[in-house]
């Protein structure tokens, strides 16, 4: 409710889910895969970047026992009839398969967009993405700029985010789980997904710390 009357997301749109750590982003994303799904009956691509291997497990699970998703094992090998994709390069995989993820995902929900379909793209978590975009260029000997960030930061940005349009065919509307490092927004890597947003979702720990969820910032948020 709070998010449908304060901070509404625009068909099409590029929305991000600032927090720290444990304030509730991947619970926010999770609700509103189940929302669309069950409401709307649209296809989702949920991109796992870096996160615990743990929360992928349980969202697979939880999208199986919601019927967002059909349990291979019941249809013999087949998930015909699921509304969300999954794509997952979690904290355990070497950086280039992090960096790459999130574009991996990109393009499942480019195919589903230009079938015709308006679909949901969410990504958890795009601090992951520009972590191993960093560790990558650690390993390729680059200068680190910027609090130990890669140099081509910016660049690295928007090759995944100018991809997030909407065309004639169909809509791709991103929601984007954005880590804040120690809760400063003015860190490089969240600092320089702001620009390519079109609306902003910040989760406040004193909300959250009071027990109420989702604990979303209706002053900080757009």
């Amino acid at each position: 409710k709070v998010i449908d009357l304060l901070a509404p997301y625009a068909r099409g749109g590029k929305i991000g889910l600032f927090g720290g750590a444990g304030v509730g982003k991947t619970v926010l994303i999770q609700e509103l895969i189940n929302n669309v799904a069950k409401a709307h009956g649209g296809y989702s691509v949920f991109a796992g970047v870096g996160e615990r291997t743990r929360e992928g497990n349980d969202l697979y699970h939880e999208m199986i026992e919601s019927g967002v998703n059909k349990d291979p094992h019941e249809n013999n090998g087949s998930t015909e009839g699921s509304k969300a994709a999954l794509v997952y390069g979690q904290m355990n995989e070497p950086p280039g398969a992090r960096a790459r993820v999130a574009l991996t995902g990109l393009t499942i929900a480019e195919h589903f967009r230009d079938q015709g379909q308006d679909v949901l793209f969410f990504v958890d978590n795009i601090f992951r993405f520009t972590q191993a975009g960093s560790e990558v260029s650690a390993l390729l000997g680059r200068i680190p700029s910027a609090v130990g960030y890669q140099p081509t930061l910016a660049t690295d940005m928007g090759a995944m985010q100018e991809r997030i349009t909407t065309t004639t065919k169909g809509s791709i509307t991103s929601v984007q789980a954005i880590y804040v490092p120690a809760d400063d927004l003015t860190d490089p890597a969240p600092a320089t997904s702001f620009a390519h947003l079109d609306a902003t979702t910040v989760l406040n720990r004193a909300i959250s710390e009071k027990g109420i969820y989702p604990a979303v910032d209706p002053l900080d948020s757009t």
